[in-house]
């Protein structure tokens, strides 16, 4: 059983953050617990090569299923994911800026989204889709995702611009002046919102939030038994109250009943969590 992530080549990385496999297998006979997915800032490329999952959206009571390769829009709230049997995922996790890239779509038409990626990729996803159900090792896997991402990447429609290294830069350092985030991509500061809004479908503000909770969220998961006042001062928060109205916004509960469902994950049977990207990779 695995949940690992695993670097793309080194000149697809201005693209693609990196690739996650999720593998897991059940008794036929099994239903899992669902897992409560977290808002991340993040755009991802989902291949379903064996059993498929079911995603109910938290906010609007709406279901999607048996979706075999979904594109994945920023969310902004909870789903829930049910998984059973056979179950891989293959996940294209685009770094911020890179599917705009790569498709020229704006990153706002897409928030909240679970389509299936044919809409906006080519009918070459399915193929795709079948290599990953007949490779033989992980490895394999990943040589398929780059060959993949090659071929969008001799395609590309968007040169690439300073807000794109900004974009990535708050990833690890989301509590920069914007003015000074806007000043290095040499733009005014709407010109600012607009285009970081316009590659990854959320304001700077937004995403710099987002960014700070997804920090919280792995570091509880990487170590259950810190305290949420120490994880707090480590994220950048000002106090645990302040940690806890992000999760209130971003998962409708407080952080500790968020990670009790979460300790309950389908992934957890098998002794795996959701860690940091940086140490997942290999």
């Amino acid at each position: 059983m695995l949940l690992k992530d695993f670097l793309p080549n080194l000149a697809l990385r201005p693209f693609v953050r990196c690739y996650r496999i999720v593998h897991l297998r059940f008794d036929s006979h099994e239903q899992p617990p669902f897992k409560p997915y977290t808002p991340r800032p993040e755009h991802c490329l989902a291949f379903y090569p064996h059993d498929r999952e079911r995603v109910d959206f938290t906010t609007d009571q709406k279901s999607v299923a048996n979706v075999p390769v979904a594109l994945i829009g920023q969310a902004l709230s909870v789903t829930n994911r049910y998984i059973h049997g056979h179950f891989m995922v293959v996940q294209i996790l685009f770094q911020p800026g890179g599917l705009f890239r790569l498709t020229g779509m704006p990153g706002h038409e897409i928030n909240n989204a679970y389509i299936e990626a044919d809409f906006v990729f080519s009918k070459e996803v399915h193929f795709i889709n079948e290599a990953f159900f007949h490779a033989r090792s992980y490895p394999e896997i990943v040589q398929i995702a780059n060959a993949f991402v090659e071929n969008l990447v001799k395609k590309k429609t968007k040169a690439p611009h300073p807000i794109d290294e900004i974009c990535q830069l708050m990833l690890t350092s989301p509590i920069a002046s914007l003015d000074h985030l806007a000043e290095k991509s040499f733009l005014s500061a709407k010109q600012f919102e607009r285009k970081f809004e316009e590659r990854t479908g959320i304001n700077p503000k937004l995403f710099a939030r987002l960014v700070r909770f997804d920090k919280a969220f792995r570091e509880k998961n990487l170590n259950p038994h810190r305290d949420w006042q120490s994880i707090a001062f480590d994220c950048n928060y000002y106090d645990y109250q302040h940690l806890v109205r992000d999760y209130k916004e971003f998962t409708g509960v407080r952080p500790t009943v968020f990670h009790q469902l979460e300790s309950r994950a389908p992934e957890r049977k098998f002794g795996l969590a959701e860690h940091y990207y940086e140490t997942q990779v290999s």
